[in-house]
């Protein structure tokens, strides 16, 4: 949630601004017109109120004088009246001045790319050389098809597209890059936490998938709750409608959980694969910063997100994303994809978010600066890494020429010293 005081202060910068993330200047018009048609309302109102207490001091002494109140009564009823008619177009008011402003993304940062789309966007740097085979390389999901430890076809016979089983060494794999995700954050001072998987309409609305993007998640019937499209929101909403103490901050958390996404816009893409489920497991990071540290703790963030590739032997590059490109509550993202040589090019694996005070603002996340004034906190999120796509990373860069998958060395340990998968130990 922007901060209206800012908006009714800067417009033409607000305008300038979103419109790099394709804002209509007409929107912050209309929100500049509610949010002082409200204010014009509420100056009426209270000033009648003012009156009706006058006029009540006034009947009250007439009484007491054993004098002739009607007029004033009959001026009160009136008042009264008018002020529960200008009550109801306040919360109409209200109402429409809190959904224009719940669909208005996050303010850019002002170093952020300029520009609508990915192409926009700049690399920050690469990590290690593309995969070079001296055969051709199958796509991870053939890989995982052909030794047995990934099946889609029977998942769709049992769920429908988009969804996957993983077998015998596959299933290991996917709890050994998560578990070596989870302790590798744990050293970097992240608290690990298992969180509701399920949740209420205001912890969507507080991290701003809501009221915008209900069509991307899986809501269930007849009930205020919704199937968690990332762990970012039941971690962020942790905090909600509460004043965090200072001398905590900044607070790390990071959790392993599934994550649920309906990819309603996403029909003809990526329509093979672990890249864009419909469920898929991610190690989430979140932070909540004093607003001097956010930024710092963006790249340690980054950092956090790119030693789990460091370690796995993995190409990677680190690329910022332009104004138009990034996440609704997103003041600046750096998005780490990783080399995928099927395909020839990166994927990304991880976002890593500023969000600034915009989430703060929808949930109510305060804490009290050196003067003890009450502020809202920054909030970071990024992923550490999305497991599924890790997974197909290491199919595809790690894939031997007999078909077989050689298990990254960090990762031995937690297949009890397994080296390689291949069709006769995927047990």
């Amino acid at each position: 949630m922007l901060d209206i005081r800012q908006i009714r202060k800067n417009p033409d910068e607000y305008k300038k601004r979103l419109g790099t993330r394709g804002v209509e200047p007409e929107k912050i018009d209309a929100l500049l017109e509610k949010d002082k048609e409200r204010r014009d309302l509420l100056v009426e109102a209270e000033n009648l109120k003012k009156q009706r207490n006058d006029v009540s001091t006034e009947i009250a002494k007439a009484k007491r004088n054993k004098e002739d109140a009607t007029a004033q009564i009959e001026k009160m009823r009136e008042v009264g009246t008018r002020i529960k008619a200008l009550d109801e177009d306040l919360d109409r008011v209200e109402a429409e001045e809190q959904d224009i402003a719940s669909r208005l993304p996050n303010l850019p940062n002002p170093t952020v790319p300029v520009g609508l789309t990915e192409a926009e966007s700049v690399e920050l740097y690469k990590v290690g050389k593309p995969t070079e085979f001296d055969f051709e390389p199958k796509n991870h999901w053939d890989v995982g098809e052909d030794l047995g430890i990934l099946d889609f076809e029977r998942a769709a016979k049992v769920s429908g597209a988009r969804f996957v089983y993983y077998l015998g060494a596959g299933a290991k794999l996917e709890r050994a890059v998560y578990n070596f995700m989870l302790d590798e954050h744990a050293k970097e001072g992240f608290t690990e936490v298992l969180p509701p998987y399920i949740v209420n309409a205001a912890s969507m609305y507080g991290t701003s998938q809501f009221p915008k993007f209900k069509e991307d998640v899986y809501q269930v019937n007849g009930e205020d709750m919704t199937l968690i499209p990332t762990a970012e929101v039941p971690l962020t909403n942790y905090y909600r409608d509460e004043v965090i103490p200072t001398e905590k901050l900044p607070v790390y958390l990071t959790a392993l959980t599934p994550c649920f996404r309906s990819e309603a816009g996403s029909a003809g893409r990526d329509t093979r694969g672990l890249i864009r489920m419909h469920q898929f497991n991610k190690v989430e990071m979140v932070k909540f910063t004093k607003p001097e540290d956010s930024y710092d703790e963006l790249e340690k963030m980054t950092k956090c997100a790119t030693n789990i590739l460091d370690k796995l032997g993995l190409p990677y590059h680190v690329i910022t994303l332009s104004s138009g490109d990034m996440s609704f509550s997103a003041a600046m993202t750096h998005d780490i994809e990783v080399w995928m040589p099927a395909q020839n090019k990166y994927r990304e694996i991880s976002s890593c978010s500023n969000c600034e005070d915009f989430q703060a603002r929808r949930s109510h996340i305060q804490y009290r600066d050196e003067n003890g004034k009450l502020q809202f906190v920054h909030t970071l999120n990024g992923s550490g890494l999305a497991v599924g796509r890790t997974v197909a990373a290491i199919l595809e860069n790690y894939q031997n020429e007999d078909g077989s998958v050689t298990i990254p060395e960090v990762l031995r340990p937690y297949m009890h010293g397994m080296e390689k998968i291949t069709l006769e130990n995927n047990k």
